[in-house]
Formats: structure tokens, C-alpha cells, sequence
């Protein structure tokens, strides 16, 4: 390993230890083990707070909810009256995700969980309403998630796609598996939309954010 990827290992590293996860969401992580549910890293989800903040996030979707570990972070960068609008197609993810809000004292007021396909949910929602839309769900339907993520986000809020690297082979130009092609063909779309000013950010597996003008 170089110096320089030593180093970046290194870093990864300490964003990771730095953050000091509440009880609500180590009780989460369990939940996510038993289930088999992916959940976001610490510093991952530390930035979705910072976004959802600086963002100004009342409104926000999340297409994936998972046990609501990534959830529970948007909200905690949201104001009291804030939304947050998560899809799911497990009811057994919406099911634990209701659990892990309740422990975390979330008002029930605060989150509309959809058990449903998000390819159908996101496209009854209506054009430039929401402030943050959080991409992750199923990694194939990734430029379909984006394109609507896109469609839905008000002017001025951003699109954050998680696993942006598809867990590293993103960069690989030998990689031609569906789920690569797909992260490629959605970091494309966000690319190729001259309104959207995007940023990769190395956390957890990858996050690609962009801001709408």
C-alpha cells in the first residue's frame, strides 16, 4: 500500500471512531444484524445530518429505509417539524424502522413510512417539492431512483446517493457487472444535468451529493 492510500485508509479510519453513536442507534445496528439489513457507517450517516442541516431540510425522501439507522440521522439534522418520507418494499424493514423511531423518541408526526417498490412510489410524487432526497436502495434501479430523485428536488436541495462506488469497483474499468454499470449510468445522469453541482465524497462505501440550482 502507498503512502498516500495508507494515509487515506488512516483517515477513514478516525471519521469512523470519531463518531459516538446514541443508544437508539446501536439498539438499530442490532436490529439491522438480526435482519440482514445494510445500514449506513457512522460517518455516513454524521454527514446526512450536516447535509440535511445545511440544506434545511423540512422535507426529505429516503428510498431505502432499511431499519432506519439512516433515518434516524436525517432527522436528527432536520427541525421539529420536518418530514421524512421513506420507502421500502420489506415489511419487515418497516416494521424494525418503526421500532428504532420509537426508542429514539421520534414523534410519529415526523415520518410517513411507504411499504411499497420505490419505482412506483417515487413517481406519485410531485415535481420540486422536497429539500433532500437520500439514494439507497436497490443498486440496479439506482439511475431510475436518480433520474426521480432529480425530478422531485426542489431547486436548491440536494441529492445524496449512498455506495456510490458500488462497494469499490466503480473505478475498476474492468468491472462490467450490472451493479457497476448501474452506479456508473447514475453518476453519469447527475453528471450530465448542467442544473446539479456534484460532489464525491469519500465516507463509508461512497457518497455522490449534488445540489440543484
Amino acid at each position: 500500500m502507498s503512502d498516500t492510500a495508507a494515509a487515506a485508509a488512516s483517515m477513514s479510519e478516525y471519521a469512523e471512531a470519531a463518531i459516538v453513536e446514541d443508544e437508539a442507534l446501536a439498539e438499530a445496528r442490532l436490529r439491522a444484524e438480526e435482519l440482514g439489513a445494510s445500514a449506513v457507517s457512522p460517518a455516513t450517516g454524521a454527514l446526512l445530518s450536516l447535509l440535511a442541516r445545511v440544506a434545511g431540510s423540512k422535507h426529505v425522501v429516503e428510498i431505502g429505509t432499511g431499519v432506519g439507522v439512516s433515518g434516524l440521522w436525517l432527522l436528527a439534522g432536520m427541525p421539529e417539524n420536518g418530514v421524512l418520507t421513506t420507502i421500502d418494499p420489506e415489511s419487515e424493514h418497516h416494521r424494525a424502522a418503526r421500532e428504532t423511531f420509537a426508542d429514539a423518541h421520534i414523534a410519529p408526526g415526523r415520518t410517513r413510512l411507504i411499504n411499497g417498490a420505490p419505482t412506483d412510489v417515487l413517481t406519485r410524487l410531485a415535481d420540486e417539492t422536497y429539500d433532500l432526497v437520500f439514494v439507497d436502495g436497490a443498486p440496479l434501479s439506482y439511475p431510475l431512483f436518480v433520474t426521480e430523485a432529480i425530478r422531485i428536488l426542489r431547486p436548491g436541495g440536494l441529492v445524496v446517493v449512498n455506495n456510490a462506488s458500488a462497494d469499490g469497483t466503480i473505478a475498476d474499468r474492468d468491472a462490467d457487472d450490472p451493479r457497476t454499470l448501474a452506479a456508473r449510468e447514475a453518476a453519469s445522469i447527475i453528471a450530465d444535468d448542467d442544473r446539479l453541482l456534484p460532489a464525491v465524497i469519500p465516507v463509508g462505501t461512497g457518497l455522490l451529493a449534488a445540489a440543484k440550482a
